[in-house]
């Protein structure tokens, strides 16, 4: 048995606006350089990756990415230095919050051991 948590932000009608897809997506569009290549690369639509960035922005006190404009293709995005720092300080308290999460996992399944088909030692 195996314990699998998802964290994410919620606006206050309870709608999610940033997860780990949001994290992947602006960590590709740092590496590709442009929303629709970082789209491309994750095997999303543009339209679904820019609904993404834009409740995120809604949300957030800041903008995440700068568009630029020019070159043959037309497009391009640069992260913020906000978000940069943004993506650190959530993968360090996802880390953090699912350590914890993770250790009471523990002391739940050692205390109710009886419940589960494996013992707590992790074998069946």
């Amino acid at each position: 048995m195996e314990l699998k948590v998802k964290i994410y932000l919620t606006d206050e009608g309870g709608e999610k606006f940033m997860g780990i897809g949001v994290i992947w997506l602006l960590e590709e569009i740092e590496r590709a350089g442009s929303l629709r290549k970082a789209a491309i690369n994750l095997g999303i639509s543009y339209t679904k990756s820019y609904a993404m960035l834009s409740k995120a922005e809604e949300n957030l006190a800041f903008p995440l990415i700068e568009r630029r404009k020019g070159g043959s293709s037309h497009d391009g995005a640069i992260l913020t230095e906000d978000a940069k720092k943004f993506i650190k300080l959530y993968w360090d308290f996802q880390s953090r919050a699912k350590e914890r999460v993770s250790e009471e996992y523990e002391d739940f399944r050692k205390s109710y051991a009886a419940l589960f088909k494996e013992d707590v030692n992790g074998s069946v």
